[in-house]
């Protein structure tokens, strides 16, 4: 959150010397990103950012950019644009991955005060989108921030995903003429804490149910499967995941399936992909399933108009009779608990020990 300024003097420096922040230590959180608005210009600019990335679709420039900017642009933020109109947060007139990201941002910045006072400093930033990257290191720098914790909000590692933003958060540093010193935290999700949020997150939900789900379905995020033969762990640190929430829950194997959404293009992505598989399942004559989303840290349109629209309505054209979405871990307390843990974990021999 934004911080006063620290912006002062010393009596040591000369009359002449420039002012000089305060030193303190910044913790960046970094998403995915969010347009500014559903309108087409909002929509094109943000999915222009997104799909030029090299890391998200690595087609050589001179083949991709033509069908994008004439072809994909021209159509497809009409359609996007309609799916965050369906989810958008009117009354503060931004997505609601913007707003969860906020209060996370909050929730963090509290937990860290409490423990180090006016030593730390705490901001997010959007891959795609605002606030940038660029614009926020470099406010963080101006308040005096000497060393910047970088916190991607993946848990599970993607090239597509973790690497592009720790790709702008370098380029962002590119720019400083003192660089801070800089630290990423790695993906975490083995991490006892995030397994246990996850874990707490599917018993509350069932705990409120009346029919316990006959399936629960973890979807993640998907990428073409050429990605994995390359030697992304994106793929294994999912499935490793799933199992690990499910030896955390005490539950059978079988009682888990880890599918994959969100395809795009020609190639074969990872699979099964959700929304066929929970298709599948009604077929099968399961008739009440929940969804999880673990690789999101925040709902947003792949959790909130992807999996709670197209595919529960394919569970349910398909015979499927209940569906039972599971929210992202947002800022529900377990989850800050996680993520401030793990920030301590990172920031070893930044600040005092705590007494």
């Amino acid at each position: 959150m934004n911080q006063p300024s620290t912006l002062g003097r010393t009596d040591a420096m000369p009359a002449d010397h420039p002012p000089v922040a305060k030193p303190r230590v910044g913790i960046l959180l970094a998403n995915l990103g969010t347009p500014d608005g559903y309108d087409y210009w909002s929509m094109r600019r943000y999915l222009s950012e997104f799909l030029s990335d090299k890391r998200v679709i690595d087609y050589p420039r001179w083949k991709w950019q033509p069908i994008l900017q004439t072809v994909i642009l021209a159509k497809r933020p009409f359609s996007s644009g309609a799916n965050y109109k369906s989810i958008w947060n009117e009354e503060l007139n931004e997505s609601p991955l913007l707003t969860i990201t906020k209060r996370q941002t909050a929730a963090v910045a509290k937990a860290m005060s409490e423990r180090h006072g006016d030593k730390v400093m705490v901001e997010f930033c959007m891959r795609y989108g605002n606030p940038s990257v660029d614009s926020v290191v470099q406010r963080m720098v101006d308040a005096g921030c000497t060393r910047i914790l970088y916190v991607p909000l993946y848990p599970q590692y993607a090239g597509a995903t973790s690497a592009t933003a720790n790709d702008q958060f370098f380029r962002a540093l590119m720019k400083q003429f003192r660089q801070p010193a800089s630290r990423v935290v790695d993906a975490y999700f083995e991490h006892p804490l995030y397994v246990e949020a996850l874990a707490q997150s599917v018993e509350r939900v069932y705990a409120g149910l009346d029919a316990r789900p006959e399936r629960l379905i973890t979807s993640y995020h998907g990428m073409p499967k050429r990605y994995l033969m390359q030697g992304d762990p994106y793929h294994c640190q999912c499935q490793k995941t799933t199992r690990l929430l499910r030896e955390r829950l005490g539950w059978d194997k079988g009682s888990i399936d880890t599918t994959f959404q969100s395809v795009f293009g020609p190639e074969e992505w990872l699979r099964p992909y959700t929304v066929e598989h929970v298709a599948d399942l009604a077929r099968q004559g399961i008739r009440h399933i929940a969804v999880a989303s673990p690789a999101f840290s925040a709902d947003c349109i792949e959790t909130l108009e992807e999996i709670n629209g197209e595919i529960r309505e394919a569970f349910e054209h398909a015979g499927g009779e209940r569906f039972t979405y599971i929210p992202c871990l947002n800022d529900d307390a377990p989850h800050i608990t996680a993520l401030t843990t793990i920030i301590e974990e990172n920031l070893g021999g930044w600040l005092p020990a705590r007494g």
